[in-house]
């Protein structure tokens, strides 16, 4: 994904065509498909700019459906399900060149004072103890293939640093888990819904890589057709995207040709904020299975 922070924004600023339809643009990458968390985080914003008040998203559930063209506009009609005392509802389908590429459900909810838990942040290297994926992706040279290298070196409005490098350098299988720590590269407005849209964009980044790491793959092995089938994410608590947020991936399943991953996302003071899960198509293709490493 190229593109600066302030594409980014642009991107994520719909204009409204009428009351409940929107229309985006794409930021171009160079990609013969629409990268899934821009469709995300567009319809997060489609959705949040038809519900009033106070009620900020909870939890959005989405299917992609067709990969999106990064060179036509993608038109997004929000349905207004229901409008409740402390719920709402949307749900929102995107539309291009007269066929439907993405679904979602999203809810929101007034806030509310309740009991409170979380399960603990794993301990791990601080983000400025590690290479950003530029400089990662410049120390690894030929170790890692050209595809890869290419995307870790391209300019990006979200700036990861990976915690497991040396998943990258060997095809050796390891165990199924992964932390990136991200952040918006640039300082975001203020506007709580910004950071949200932000955060869904990032969150489909690298979640369905991590279900091939059993297998000794990525995403960019040529033996493997990859894409991401649905997603879903929960807000938990308030964050900001431009400061490092610690993403804590995990993949409990791979089976029929599909890998399930999910997340769970940290402020890098301990506080769980948002919680992921993804499946996508980890197709195998050319002469290898499944199975090998």
């Amino acid at each position: 994904m190229t593109g600066s922070v302030d594409e980014l924004l642009a991107c994520l600023d719909l204009a409204p065509l009428d009351d409940d339809l929107f229309r985006g643009q794409s930021i171009q990458t160079g990609w013969f498909r629409v990268f899934g968390g821009q469709v995300l985080g567009q319809a997060l914003v489609a959705a949040s700019r038809t519900v009033e008040g106070s009620r900020p998203p909870h939890s959005l559930h989405a299917y992609f459906i067709l990969g999106g063209d990064p060179a036509a506009s993608i038109d997004y009609a929000v349905e207004r399900i229901r409008d409740g005392r402390s719920f709402a509802t949307r749900r929102v389908v995107a539309h291009q060149h007269g066929r439907a590429i993405f679904a979602m459900s999203a809810s929101f909810h007034s806030e509310e004072e309740g009991v409170s838990h979380q399960i603990a942040m794993p301990d791990v290297p601080e983000p400025e103890a590690l290479l950003d994926a530029p400089a990662l992706a410049a120390r690894a040279g030929p170790s890692i293939p050209k595809t890869m290298r290419a995307y870790l070196s391209r300019a990006t409005p979200i700036e990861l640093r990976p915690v497991e490098v040396q998943r990258y350098m060997s095809r050796a299988p390891r165990e199924p888990r992964f932390h990136v720590w991200f952040r918006a590269g640039e300082r975001l407005p203020d506007d709580p819904a910004i950071h949200r849209a932000v955060l869904a964009y990032a969150s489909d980044l690298m979640l369905l890589d991590a279900t091939l790491i059993p297998h000794g793959r990525t995403v960019f092995d040529p033996t493997i057709q990859s894409a991401s089938l649905d997603h879903a994410l929960w807000f938990h608590r308030p964050f900001r995207a431009d400061d490092w947020l610690l993403y804590v991936q995990e993949s409990p399943v791979a089976s029929g040709a599909r890998g399930f991953a999910r997340g769970s996302i940290f402020t890098r003071d301990g506080k769980l904020v948002a919680s992921v899960a993804q499946e996508g198509l980890i197709r195998p293709i050319g002469d290898e299975t499944a199975g090998s490493p």
